[in-house]
């Protein structure tokens, strides 16, 4: 028996139905669904300690459980002693199988571990079916030793839809249990 994503299973057997039935589409195929889940890490103080987005790589590759790569800067800014091509971030970029194992891991442990969380804010969405949201700390995952952590930094996570609306994606997330505020 070959291994499945409980969410990818749970998208085709009963949101798929659920959203076409919801927005009338005549196709399953125009079903909005889930292409790929970013994450990118900005380390500020990168300039002048290396080692911190080493740190970040390692931390981002445990999370994502794919090998993340360290972002270079696109230009010079002399305010904040920045050359370009100097590393001063990670990210990863998940689809498939991946995809919908984060999702489950983000949805049921790591959202939850928040402190005082009382729901995730709908304002994140971008007008094309896209959703942003931000952690404060990279710890709420289970994966990260809170002994081995240098310095506790925050993250974005994007989710990419093939929605055309907000509503749309808004109502797919749901659908797959992510905890909008009411």
């Amino acid at each position: 028996m070959e291994y499945s994503p409980r969410l990818r299973d749970k998208y085709r057997s009963e949101i798929r139905n659920a959203l076409k039935e919801k927005f009338g589409y005549k196709s399953i195929m125009q079903v909005p669904k889930l292409e790929k889940i970013c994450l990118s890490q900005g380390v500020g103080s990168a300039t002048t300690d290396k080692k911190l987005v080493d740190a970040a790589v390692n931390e981002m590759t445990l999370i994502a459980g794919q090998k993340a790569v360290a972002t270079k800067s696109k230009k010079d800014v002399s305010n904040f002693k920045l050359r370009k091509g100097m590393p001063i971030g990670s990210r990863v970029t998940l689809r498939g199988e991946r995809m919908y194992e984060f999702l489950d891991r983000l949805i049921s442990v790591s959202i939850p571990r928040t402190r005082d969380f009382r729901g995730v804010k709908a304002t994140g969405f971008d007008g094309r079916g896209n959703f942003t949201m931000g952690v404060k700390e990279q710890i709420i995952f289970h994966e990260i030793d809170i002994d081995k952590v240098n310095k506790i930094t925050g993250m974005d996570i994007t989710f990419v839809t093939s929605a055309n609306t907000n509503e749309e994606a808004k109502a797919l997330l749901e659908a797959f249990g992510f905890p909008f505020k009411k």
